[in-house]
């Protein structure tokens, strides 16, 4: 099973190719980010996600087409940067949680007075 952290990154790889940032979008929703459950995400990007994934399958298709190609044809170039843009800082955030978890925390707790240990000794 694919996690969160690798769908959104294979997402933002992407959104980095040298396609235009409409196939591009089309790409990283359809191969990545359409099986992502939003509950699997850190809490401070779900909202974000969803307003993502709402965008990006939107506008009623014509026939021959999926909701998420008439959805990304309908945004302005600016709503597809502006959207892909919005991906990877999901991605971003959700590193940055996934550290914070997998990291202890460095903060020193002091169990005993070190004066007192040194004229005990």
């Amino acid at each position: 099973m694919i996690s969160v952290w690798e769908s959104l990154h294979y997402a933002t790889l992407e959104l980095v190719r040298s396609t235009p940032i409409k196939q591009r979008l089309v790409n990283a929703y359809r191969r990545h980010l359409l099986t992502l459950p939003a509950e699997n995400l850190p809490a401070e990007v779900r909202e974000s996600f969803k307003h993502v994934m709402t965008t990006l399958q939107c506008v009623e298709p014509l026939r021959g087409e999926d909701a998420v190609a008439a959805s990304v044809r309908k945004l302005s170039i600016q709503e597809a940067d502006d959207c892909a843009a919005l991906i990877v800082e999901i991605y971003g955030v959700t590193c940055r949680a996934m550290l914070n978890i997998s990291r202890p925390s460095t903060n020193v707790v002091q169990l005993h007075n070190v004066e007192q240990l040194l004229v005990n000794s």
